[in-house]
């Protein structure tokens, strides 16, 4: 009797198993997964998913692999993402044009940031810098906006998509200096900064570990950084208030992204480990290197984050009149 009981217990605990969602069962990661990244390769958020892919790599055992899909103002990634498989093999790394301002900004959309896409947490943030031609021949913000101010229309100026921050952030410095520029959107940080050196734009606003070397070089000007104190990567440059454009606060961030389909207990695991791979010491001392600082956050966090930026960036949409495209 004893072992007929204890059968029908081991029968039943294979049944209550077996009628787990697929969810409660699932281990992340899984043998592969990909990092999509929607910009090219050597872009600030490319650098961002091969570190932290890396550093998932060592922890786990298993493979991560970044996938560049540019294009569309960083929808073609992004789109990646959201179409994927629930199991959280694909994720990537979200960016404010991507998570909800090419709503504004774009007629269409080819997937829906807000049901359809999960943050899962915040990464990086880091300060942006104005960037200037060698050939515009001023030496400050002052001096620019000079320029600018005489010449309405006529300069213009490169970003690394339409509805990015580094579209926006001019669209605000524009806003805030009562001039006017006009936008040529590239695909990359690098892309946007060749622009610039090659004078095909006289101006970008780019993170600033895209333009520091190359201003290092003397092939671009810094004017200003976005942040709200000085970088100390950048003791020299100053800010955007201290060089006499008040209300000019623009922190370039990444977040990781999942599909919305994607479980709450697989979430959760997803968040674990990419939270302890930000803590590392070494990842940290790589991010430092690149004018990063590390902004884990709970996924709620993330998304009010994400929600609050897309709130404080839309009402400069809507007063530089950019119409969708």
């Amino acid at each position: 009797m004893r072992f007929l009981k204890s059968g029908f217990l081991t029968a039943s605990l294979c049944l209550t198993a077996l009628a787990l969602p697929a969810s409660a069962q699932t281990q992340w990661p899984p043998a592969q997964v990909t990092i999509m990244v929607p910009f090219a390769a050597g872009a600030t958020p490319d650098i961002i998913a091969r570190l932290v892919g890396e550093k998932l790599k060592e922890r786990t055992g298993k493979i991560f692999i970044v996938e560049n899909r540019p294009g569309a103002g960083g929808n073609t990634g992004t789109m990646a993402v959201a179409k994927g498989p629930a199991d959280g093999s694909v994720l990537g790394i979200g960016l404010l044009g991507g998570l909800g301002m090419n709503k504004l900004l774009m007629k269409s959309m080819p997937y829906d940031p807000d049901s359809e896409i999960r943050v899962v947490t915040i990464l990086t943030e880091q300060p942006s810098a104005l960037a200037v031609s060698n050939e515009v021949g001023v030496s400050s913000v002052k001096e620019l906006i000079e320029k600018l101010r005489a010449e309405p229309g006529k300069y213009n100026f490169s970003s690394i998509g339409q509805g990015s921050l580094s579209h926006l952030s001019m669209e605000l410095v524009a806003n805030k200096s009562g001039t006017k520029v006009t936008h040529l959107p590239m695909k990359s940080s690098p892309e946007a900064a060749m622009a610039v050196m090659r004078n095909d734009v006289q101006m970008t606003v780019l993170p600033a570990v895209s333009v520091l070397q190359l201003a290092k070089d003397g092939k671009m000007k810094l004017l200003a950084v976005t942040s709200e104190k000085r970088s100390s990567a950048l003791p020299d440059v100053p800010t955007f208030k201290e060089a006499g454009v008040e209300g000019v606060v623009a922190v370039a961030w990444n977040a990781l992204i999942a599909p919305a389909s994607v479980p709450a207990p697989v979430i959760d695991q997803i968040h674990g480990h990419v939270v302890a791979a930000l803590n590392d010491p070494a990842l940290k001392e790589n991010f430092s290197k690149q004018i990063m600082e590390i902004k884990p956050m709970t996924p709620e966090q993330a998304k009010a984050y994400v929600a609050a930026e897309i709130v404080k960036w839309s009402a400069i949409v809507k007063a530089a009149g950019i119409e969708p495209q």
